[in-house]
This record gives structure tokens, sequence and C-alpha cells, in this order.
């Protein structure tokens, strides 16, 4: 499918039942667990080695840096520490897109029982680490300038910024800049079913904490299932099979 195609569907889209795909979103986490659970290590073990590396030498922000009883402002502290931590958010966004859409490639395939081919790095060996990188600074400025603008913009962008790996997953032919738009014409036209998922979802994933916190690792990619729901069922796939279908008749 076109920009324009995808375009249509989306601002076509019919309404979209909570229930059934946090049911979806439930059933797809029994079986993909163990491939959620290595993009979550794999994406904290190399959060954890960036910001050990950024705070070495000294691209961290230091919490410590001011005088808290005398001269601290919240406001200041949390618009500088963003920006400061603009280089390191757009690393950040740029891997977690590339896995965030390998991961959504093998989600596809085990939904529409395909012959699979597990490669959480798929799209960083296929010539797409560019396009990976460039999403990964529109991610990060845009959620840089919501958080500058404070609370409630970035919860709005949220939603929007939430779809970008997927969008990017199903379309790699498209541009940046056609990615970036068809993830916030979904995530507007359904961020309020789409923001109720994701919290749900992720309290569900947060239960790992359960077991001595270790065990986030094990469910906290529940979390990213809603939107390629969202995504499936609104825009569907090349195929016109029935399963597709579902949802948008």
């Amino acid at each position: 499918m076109n920009y324009l195609e995808i375009l249509s569907k989306i601002q076509n889209a019919q309404h979209l039942d909570f229930g059934r795909i946090l049911d979806s979103s439930i059933n797809m986490f029994k079986e993909v667990w163990l491939k959620g659970f290595l993009m979550v290590i794999v994406l904290a073990v190399f959060i954890g080695v960036l910001s050990f590396l950024f705070t070495t030498i000294g691209l961290s922000p230091d919490p410590y840096s001011m005088t808290w009883y005398e001269d601290f402002n919240f406001y200041s502290y949390y618009t500088s520490n963003a920006l400061y931590s603009l280089p390191q958010a757009i690393i950040i966004s740029s891997v977690s897109i590339g896995l965030l859409a390998g991961f959504y490639r093998i989600v596809k395939q085990v939904d529409l029982n395909e012959l699979q081919k597990d490669d959480l790095f798929y799209y960083f060996s296929e010539g797409y680490i560019s396009k990976i990188f460039m999403l990964g600074i529109m991610y990060a400025l845009i959620a840089t300038i919501a958080q500058l603008l404070f609370f409630i913009p970035y919860i709005y962008v949220f939603v929007p910024l939430s779809f970008f790996a997927v969008v990017f997953s199903n379309n790699p032919e498209l541009t940046e800049t056609e990615i970036v738009k068809l993830s916030f014409n979904i995530g507007t036209k359904k961020w309020l079913i789409t923001f109720g998922l994701i919290f749900i979802t992720g309290i569900l994933g947060m239960l790992g904490m359960i077991a001595c916190f270790v065990g986030v690792l094990f469910t906290m990619s529940i979390y990213f299932l809603p939107v390629y729901f969202v995504y499936r069922d609104v825009v569907g796939f090349e195929d016109d099979s029935e399963i597709m279908k579902i949802g948008t008749e």
C-alpha cells in the first residue's frame, strides 16, 4: 500500500472493540513472550551501557550538581534535563524503533501463521539503518519538544509516537516523513482507545515486579502489543485476508 491508500484507510476507520484488542494482545503475548523478553533484555542492556558511557564522559545530566535546598527549580531542572539528554535520547529512540520493528514483524508472522524468521535485528541488516536513525531523531525531537511544553502535551504525543515502529515495520518503503504523518494520523484518530489499551497492558506488564522485579523483563513486552492490533484493524496488510478484515467491517 502507498501513503495515500493507508491514509484513506485511517480516515475511514471503523469503531474498534477495546475488549477484543485487549484479549488479542494477551493471547499474542502467550505466543511471543520469549521474543519479547529477548527484545526487552537487549534494550535494557543497551540503555544501561549507553547511560554508563554518557555518564563517564560527562554527557548525562547530574541531579546532584545543584544546591537542592536553595536554588532548585523543578521546571528549570526538568527542561534542562530534557535538552541535555537529547543526544542520548536520539540513540535510544533509534535502536528502540529498529528492535520494535523487528518484534512487530515476528508478531505479524505469528498472527498470519506465516513461516517464521525470528530476527529482531531484521531491519538493521536490510539497509534501513539510515531511515531508523532519522526516525529516531524525529521521535526524540518531538518527545523533547512535548516535554518542554510540560506534562499534558507529552501525554498526547506519546500515543502517536507509539505507532512509529509498527508503521515502519509494515511499510519500510515509505519515507520518514510519511511514516511520521501516518503515525500521528492513526494515533490521533484512535487516541483514546490506544491510550487505554497501553495503560492496561502497562499495568499487566508491571505485574512482573511481584517476582522480585526481574519478572518485569518477561512480562513487559505485552505493553507493546496493542498498537500492533490497532494498526492491523485500522490499516491491515497488503494481503486482504479474512483475519485482517476483523474489526474493520
